[in-house]
C-alpha cells in the first residue's frame, strides 16, 4: 500500500459509492456482493485498514474503518454488511500466534476470511491440533473468503465440553452452501458452512477466554494499541456501523424524495407538512447520537489501550449498551422516514424500502439483542458480578 494512510482510503471509498449505488440492486438479486465491488474495496485498501503493518495494513484507528464501512453502506446495506463483518476479521488475525498469520497472508495479504463464531462445532485433542466438525450458519462474504473463523467447543472425552475456541480453517476443509434467501440484507450471501472431520493445528486456533482478556499471542508481534482493545467491542461495532450507515442512506433517498413529491389528496405540498419535519428532525439526531455514543466508546478505548491500563468492565458493559442502542437508534430513523415515505417507498425500485428491510434483517443479528445487553449494564450498576463472553 504505499505510503498511502488511512484517509486516503476513506477518500477513496467515497469515490466508489456511486457505483456501489448503482449494484444495489443487482447486489440483493444475485444474494452477493458482486465481484467487482468486492475487487474495488481491496485495491483501495478497505480490507487492510485493521490489518497489521507487518502484514502490510494500516493499523489504522477503528474509528476510520467503521467511518469506512458507515460510507458504504449509505450506499448499499448488504455492501456495507459485508465490508464490515469481512472486514474486521484482519483484527481478529492479529491476535492469533503469528504462524497463522503466516499462514493466510504470507503469500497473498489480501487474502480474506469469513465467518461465523456461534459455537457449533466440535473439537477432539489430537496431537498438535484437534479434529474438527461442525455446521455453521450466516457466514457473510463467505464467497469471496479462502478461510474461515468458526467457534467451537473442545470436548472430553465424555463429549463434555472444556473449552471454547475460535478455529481458523482453509476453504479446502469446509464447504459453503447455498442457502441464504431472506426478507433482507439479501446481498450479504451469508451461507453455510459445513466441515467434516478436518484437522485444525493448534496455532490457528484461539481460546475465546484469551480473546475476552486481551491477552493472545498476536500480541508478541502486533504490538499496537489497536490490538488490546476487547473483542466484544470490536466485532459489536462491526454489526451496528453498517445500521448507522444504512439510516444515512434511508435519510438521503426521502430527503431527496419528498423535496419534490405532494399529497393528491390536498393542497399542502408533502415538504410542508410538520409532521414530517418532526420525524426528519428526530431521525437525524437519533443518528448523530448513535454514532457520536460508537465512535466515543472507540476513542476511550484505544486511549486506555495506548496507556497499556486494564479496560475496566464499566466501560465494556458501557460499549455494548451504546452499540446495541445505537442499532435500535438506527433502525428507529428508517421506521420513522419509511412511515411517511408514502406509496413510492413502497417500489422496489426505491432504496428506502432496501434499507428498511436490511436495517431490520442487520437488527436480528444476536449481538443486537437488547434485553439481554441492556440488562448486564444494570446488573454492573448495582454491583452484580458480570460473566458473559461478550463483554
Amino acid at each position: 500500500m504505499g505510503d498511502r494512510q488511512a484517509l486516503d482510503v476513506l477518500d477513496d471509498i467515497a469515490g466508489l459509492l456511486p457505483e456501489v449505488r448503482a449494484r444495489a440492486r443487482e447486489t440483493e438479486d444475485a444474494r452477493q456482493v458482486p465481484v467487482e465491488t468486492m475487487r474495488a474495496l481491496t485495491d483501495v485498501g478497505h480490507f487492510r485498514l485493521l490489518q497489521p503493518r507487518r502484514f502490510g495494513g494500516f493499523e489504522a484507528d477503528p474509528a476510520d474503518f467503521y467511518s469506512a464501512v458507515r460510507l458504504l453502506a449509505s450506499a448499499c446495506g448488504s455492501t456495507g454488511w459485508v465490508s464490515s463483518v469481512v472486514g474486521v476479521h484482519p483484527w481478529h488475525l492479529a491476535l492469533f500466534d503469528v504462524r497463522a498469520q503466516e499462514d493466510v497472508w504470507g503469500e497473498n495479504p489480501d487474502t480474506l476470511i469469513s465467518s461465523a463464531y456461534a459455537p457449533m462445532g466440535r473439537a477432539i485433542a489430537s496431537d498438535g491440533g484437534y479434529f474438527f466438525s461442525g455446521r455453521w450458519s450466516y457466514s457473510s462474504g463467505s464467497a469471496h473468503a479462502d478461510w474461515v473463523f468458526v467457534g467451537g467447543f473442545v470436548v472430553d472425552d465424555a463429549g463434555d465440553p472444556i473449552d471454547f475456541r475460535t478455529f481458523l480453517v482453509p476453504a479446502r476443509d469446509y464447504r459453503v452452501e447455498d442457502v441464504w434467501d431472506t426478507v433482507g440484507l439479501r446481498g450479504t450471501g451469508s451461507n453455510d458452512i459445513v466441515i467434516e472431520d478436518a484437522f485444525v493445528p493448534e496455532h490457528r486456533t484461539l481460546s475465546f477466554t484469551a480473546t475476552v482478556q486481551c491477552r493472545a499471542p498476536g500480541q508478541d508481534v502486533n504490538t499496537s494499541p489497536l490490538y488490546r482493545i476487547p473483542f466484544s467491542a470490536i466485532f459489536s461495532t462491526a454489526i451496528s456501523s453498517p445500521l448507522v450507515g444504512m439510516a444515512d442512506g434511508a435519510y438521503a433517498a426521502f430527503t431527496a424524495h419528498q423535496a419534490a413529491r405532494t399529497k393528491s389528496v390536498s393542497a399542502l405540498r408533502i415538504p410542508d407538512d410538520p409532521f414530517m419535519h418532526v420525524a426528519m428532525a428526530e431521525s437525524a439526531r437519533d443518528i448523530e447520537v448513535a454514532w457520536t455514543q460508537l465512535s466515543g466508546n472507540l476513542a476511550e478505548l484505544l486511549t486506555l489501550a495506548a496507556e497499556n491500563r486494564r479496560i475496566p468492565v464499566s466501560l465494556r458493559v458501557k460499549t455494548r449498551r451504546d452499540q446495541v442502542s445505537a442499532s435500535g437508534m438506527a433502525v428507529a430513523a428508517i421506521d420513522r422516514l419509511f412511515d411517511h415515505g408514502g406509496g413510492g417507498a413502497l417500489r422496489s425500485s426505491d432504496p428506502i424500502q432496501r434499507f428498511w428491510r436490511d436495517a431490520h434483517a442487520g437488527r436480528a443479528h444476536v449481538i443486537n439483542d437488547p434485553n439481554q445487553t441492556l440488562e448486564l449494564f444494570g446488573r454492573n450498576e448495582l454491583g452484580h458480578d458480570i460473566r458473559d463472553a461478550w463483554v
